[in-house]
């Protein structure tokens, strides 16, 4: 019998947490080896979970980066900004991989993470050593990688939407406008007054303009990709829905380029990448059309009259914007197939 990889996952009572134990659990080649929390511990991970009943019966365990080395190969950290950035160094120092679902290594920049996360940064010695694990623009980096950060939800849309367009200069990249949608399961599972059901409810609105720590890395990917430095005008809206994300982005489109030139160039930069969809002419995505995948779905509109584009781009914010991409990024990581224990259709409706 081949010799399953031996995964743990910390931050388990969380959403992306509790998305990577339903993932991990039908993949082929890993097995759960612990689920860990801070919070919870000693605690049935089913009783936080009850959907889990009779399909998990793991007991939630306290974090111990020592104990874990002797348990599992790899672990997830699917934890609150900051948390990482202390626990991924003594993790990795035990010999273990880490493919960390928080923000704290994806900025090169300690000064510009401290200025736009409001905490403390990780060692810059790490931050440098931690590969960003955009599966299809920089899955190359991830397959010799120790230390992955798996990128955010809004990124991982704005990117894969813009990545191909900027790299082979279609856009003025100076004129990018991302205006990007998110359901509720994004602010994570504690409650708050900004996820309130009678405060979201029929209603539609706008949050941290100008400000989201999303920002610097999405500019950060794209001033890589562009080999000069790129900013965007980013603005972030929570829906009534519980997953999905819809980045809607414009920018001025450059060479006369038209729609079936966009379709030809990111079909021709995706081929062979099973999870992002290219749609036809007339046909723009949807978020329920990805919905419980790892997918993202792309489409697009040239305006000859402004001589603008509009690109939209989806994902289930959970899968392909959290817990299906680190997988993804794990399967890269092993030398295994990149869509082992992914491949499978969206919910729909």
């Amino acid at each position: 019998m081949e010799t399953k990889i031996r995964a743990a996952i910390v931050g388990s009572t969380g959403y992306g947490g509790v998305e990577l134990i339903r993932l991990l659990d039908a993949h082929p080649k890993v097995e759960i080896a612990a689920v860990l929390s801070s919070s919870s511990a000693g605690e049935p991970l089913a009783a936080g979970y009850p959907h889990l009943t009779e399909i998990r019966t793991d007991v939630l365990e306290a974090i111990d980066p020592a104990s874990l080395a002797r348990k599992a190969d790899v672990v997830f950290l699917a934890t609150p900004a900051g948390v990482a950035a202390k626990l991924a160094p003594e993790m990795l120092e035990a010999g273990l991989h880490v493919i960390d679902i928080s923000g704290d290594f994806r900025l090169k920049s300690p000064q510009i993470y401290e200025a736009w996360y409001k905490k403390p940064a990780a060692d810059p010695a790490w931050l440098e050593r931690a590969v960003y694990g955009l599966a299809e623009v920089f899955g190359e980096d991830v397959r010799d990688a120790r230390l992955i950060s798996n990128p955010g939800c809004y990124p991982t849309a704005s990117l894969l939407g813009l990545v191909p367009a900027v790299q082979a200069g279609f856009i003025d990249p100076a004129t990018i406008i991302i205006d990007a949608k998110s359901g509720v399961s994004g602010a994570g599972r504690g409650a708050s007054l900004g996820t309130h059901y009678a405060e979201i409810n029929e209603n539609f609105k706008a949050y941290k303009v100008n400000k989201h720590q999303h920002i610097p890395e999405i500019e950060q990917a794209l001033s890589r990709v562009a080999g000069h430095e790129v900013t965007v005008t980013f603005t972030t809206h929570l829906v009534p829905m519980t997953r999905g994300i819809m980045a809607t982005m414009y920018a001025t489109v450059t060479g006369g380029r038209t729609q079936r030139d966009f379709i030809d160039l990111y079909r021709s930069y995706y081929e062979n990448r099973r999870f992002v969809r290219v749609r036809p002419e007339g046909a723009l995505p949807a978020t329920k059309e990805v919905y419980g995948s790892n997918y993202c779905d792309i489409g697009f509109a040239v305006d000859e009259r402004t001589g603008r584009v509009t690109i939209v781009s989806v994902i289930d914010n959970l899968v392909k914007g959290a817990a299906g991409q680190a997988i993804q990024n794990l399967n890269l990581r092993m030398g295994w197939d990149e869509g082992l224990g992914l491949n499978f259709v969206p919910v729909y409706p």
